[in-house]
């Protein structure tokens, strides 16, 4: 029979994984960076595909989780930087070091980071409209 995890047990283990988004010296929250492309193997491979945009996350950056999952706080609104599909965002905290990579989908379709649209321009807004991490039972 498989491992399961008490809620409260995939609570803590969900908030320690965000919480580590808010660790660090840096002056300024963690990031999001958006790619195009499919996500690397690992959170420890080297990012593939073009940067689209980096989103500053607030502190924390995301909630209390319930039942596994936190929700991402609101970021901060920015524009593309490139012109391009995206398909996944590594999660930095304030140093710049990895903490974990997920799936970008538009409104729907469950991705870790949840876009209005995964098509970006350069220049134009990059609408967050949520995100979510979740810890496996």
């Amino acid at each position: 029979m498989p491992l399961r995890l008490a809620d409260a047990t995939r609570n803590a283990k969900a908030n320690a994984a965000v919480g580590l988004l808010n660790a660090g010296t840096g002056t300024t929250g963690g990031t999001i960076k958006i790619y195009t492309g499919a996500q690397p193997a690992t959170p420890a491979t080297a990012a593939s595909g073009t940067l689209l945009a980096t989103v500053l996350l607030p502190n924390p950056a995301f909630g209390t989780a319930a039942s596994g999952v936190a929700t991402m706080a609101d970021p901060a609104s920015v524009n593309a930087v490139a012109t391009g599909t995206a398909g996944w965002a590594r999660f930095a905290d304030r140093d710049g070091n990895t903490v974990l990579d997920g799936d970008v989908t538009a409104t729907g379709g469950g991705g870790v980071v949840t876009l209005s649209s995964t098509s970006l321009t350069s220049g134009a807004p990059v609408d967050i409209a949520g995100g979510t991490y979740t810890q496996p039972m």
